[in-house]
């Protein structure tokens, strides 16, 4: 009898590319940064105190979250 584990050819899971995942990030970053402004822009008003976290921060964030759902879809 053989032992057919030795030969076995083990299946890694398929990693995305880094540089198309930038690359979407950075699409989705440019695409949140005019609303993240708005809505930054509006608490601002309301509160009136800009140490609220600035709308590049809130852009980044969004995208941080929006971009892995992407490559887990």
């Amino acid at each position: 009898m053989s032992d057919m584990t030795t030969n076995s050819q083990v299946q890694h899971a398929r990693k995305p590319e880094k540089t198309e995942f930038i690359i979407y990030f950075a699409i989705i970053f440019l695409a949140t940064l005019p609303l993240a402004t708005i809505t930054w822009a509006i608490a601002a008003v309301r509160s009136g105190s800009m140490t609220d976290k600035g709308p590049i921060r809130r852009a980044y964030r969004q995208a941080g979250i929006i971009t892995p759902m992407i490559f887990a879809a």
